[in-house]
Formats: C-alpha cells, structure tokens, sequence
C-alpha cells in the first residue's frame, strides 16, 4: 500500500497549476487567434465601458436640452465637439446614451443566461440521469415549450404584467432555458454509457460523486460555448423587445430603445440609429468571435485539428528553408575551395 510522505505531497502540490499560470497559458493561447483577441477585447472594453459610465458618459443619458436638439456629430458641419456624436431629437447627449446602454444590454444578457442555464443544466442532468419516467416527462415539458412560438409568449406575458425590465428577464429565462436542458441531456446520455461511469456506479459510488466527479466536467466546454452564444440572441432580444417598447423604459437606457427613438428621423438625424445600431452589431460580433475561440479550444477534436495544422505549417515552413540552408552551405564550401 503507498504510503503519501509530505515531500510527495509537497511535490504534487508544487505541480499543480497556480492562478498565475493558467492565466498565462490562457493569454498565449488566446494571442495564438488574433480574431479571438480582438473579440475578447472589445467585451473587456464593453464590460468596462458599462461599469465606468458614471466616470466616461460627458452628460446625464437623460438630460435633455431643446437648444441643443438634433446637432449632428462633431467632425460634421455645424457639429460640436460638446457632443461628440451628436444630440437626438430631445437634445440628450447621443455618445452618453450609448455608454449608459451597454449596461442594460449586458445586464439582460448575463443575467438571463445565468439563470435559463442553471434551471436547463440541472432539469437536463436530472432527466438524463434518472431516464424513465422522470425524463420522459421533463423532455415532453420541452417539446411543448419549444412548440409554442417563443415570441408569442413574450408578447403576451409582457402585454398582461407590463413592460419593464424585471418581467423582460423572467419571460426570456422562461424561453430560453430548453436550449440548455436538450444539451445537456443528450451529453449525460451519452456520456452515461462511458465505462467510467459504469465502473463508478458498480463499486458504489454516490450519485452525487458520479455527477460531479464524472459526468460535469463533459459538460464544460459545450455549456460555455452555448452559453456565450446564446448571450448574443438575448442581446438581440432584449434589443429587439426595447425596440418594441416592450423592454426597457425611459428614462432608462437601452440601445433598442434609442434605435426605435430615432427612427422617425432616419433621414433628418441618422446618427440616432446608427451609433446604437452599430453597438448591438459589434457586440454579437465580438462575442460570437470569442465564442469560436473558446469552442476551438475547450473541444479537444477542435484542439487535435488546430495542432495537426499547425505542425503541418510547421513542417512547410522548415520544407521550404532546407533548399535554402542546402544552397547557402554548397556556395560557403565553394569559396572556402
């Protein structure tokens, strides 16, 4: 029977990767992808961006200004550059306005993907696990869910409960939290029939150990991905039901809030939809950029993929130079004769 001595404890333990270190690995190999570098940071910027709007935003989002009503951006004439990116239709400052509508976005977006994915994660590991009965009734819930047109529901609950913000989070959780249970179950029934598993089960193990210690872990990489892209759809949507009218009310900040604001002036003021148009766009797209990075990586087919590609560039590469390290060689041993 081995014995643990505290120099072999002290060895494993000096083994273990440090905080420090997994940051390091986890930077080198997010320089490796430049378009998941710029991804990752432009959401550094937006989170940042949506923290700091007290200290960034120039002007109250809210403070109107009727002298000041629909003044174009600065570089263009009659602009000022009181206001950077102009003023909408009830002189409120269009560059405040923006940063102050990051925070909703963001917020919805975390929010509702933490709370749909936690209720779709556990109901999709208790259906998957149990099987039978339990499974059978959990997946039957989700068929009629997902048969029910999503933006109906919506619709219809804010319609009875009212617009706000705190009604937007619950009817989205309520429609998105399938997506996360349909995953993780087929991922626990497959992963289930592994001889881990089986062998875990066998001896005895506890039905908590053999979730947490076995089936969990299988389940990281494909929950971060979806949970990464399906802040991106929560985004649109809550852009999309602000939009509406049905999401965020004034005086609150929203960027759909200012594209519905501003489009009775499409053609007078088109910087009012065009600066929250453009921030929902690179926000979806900085996210779904980080989202392939993070896929590539945590998947490890993904990772052997990117590995052989890149030894075969490797192998290219020194293919190339060795006709060239081959000649330069003849010419040196030339003159030297």
């Amino acid at each position: 029977m081995p014995v643990t001595t505290p120099v072999a404890t002290a060895r494993n333990a000096a083994q273990r990767p440090t905080l420090l270190s997994r940051l390091d690995e986890f930077g080198r190999e997010l320089w490796q992808d430049k378009l998941g570098t710029l991804g990752f940071a432009v959401i550094v910027a937006l989170l940042l961006m949506a923290i700091l709007a007290p200290l960034l935003a120039p002007y109250d989002p809210a403070a109107q200004s009727v002298i000041s009503r629909l003044k174009p951006p600065a570089w263009l004439p009659k602009g000022s550059w009181e206001h950077i990116l102009g003023t909408d239709h009830l002189g409120r400052d269009v560059l405040s306005r923006v940063i102050y509508g990051a925070r909703a976005s963001l917020l919805v977006g975390v929010l509702v993907v933490l709370f749909a994915g936690s209720f779709g994660v556990v109901l999709g590991l208790w259906a998957g696990f149990r099987g039978g009965r339990t499974d059978s009734i959990i997946m039957r819930i989700v068929d009629v869910q997902v048969a029910f047109p999503g933006l109906l529901l919506i619709l219809l609950v804010i319609s009875v409960i009212g617009p706000s913000m705190a009604t937007m989070i619950i009817v989205l959780v309520v429609t998105n939290w399938m997506v996360y249970a349909r995953v993780v179950r087929g991922i626990v029934l497959s992963v289930r029939q592994t001889p881990y598993v089986e062998a875990a089960e066998m001896i005895g193990c506890k039905t908590s150990r053999v979730i947490f210690r076995h089936i969990l872990p299988n389940l990281t990489s494909p929950l971060l991905t979806l949970g990464i892209l399906e802040f991106t759809n929560i985004v649109l949507a809550e852009a999309a039901l602000s939009f509406l009218g049905l999401g965020v009310q004034p005086p609150a900040t929203s960027w759909g809030l200012d594209v519905a604001n501003g489009r009775d002036y499409i053609f007078v003021a088109w910087w009012l939809i065009t600066f929250p148009g453009l921030s929902i766009a690179t926000t979806v797209l900085a996210v779904n950029l980080f989202a392939s990075w993070v896929r590539v990586t945590t998947d490890p087919q993904e990772r052997e993929k990117r590995f052989a590609y890149q030894r075969a560039k490797l192998a290219a590469r020194r293919a190339r130079r060795s006709p060239q390290a081959q000649s330069s060689e003849a010419k040196s041993q030339g003159g030297r004769s």
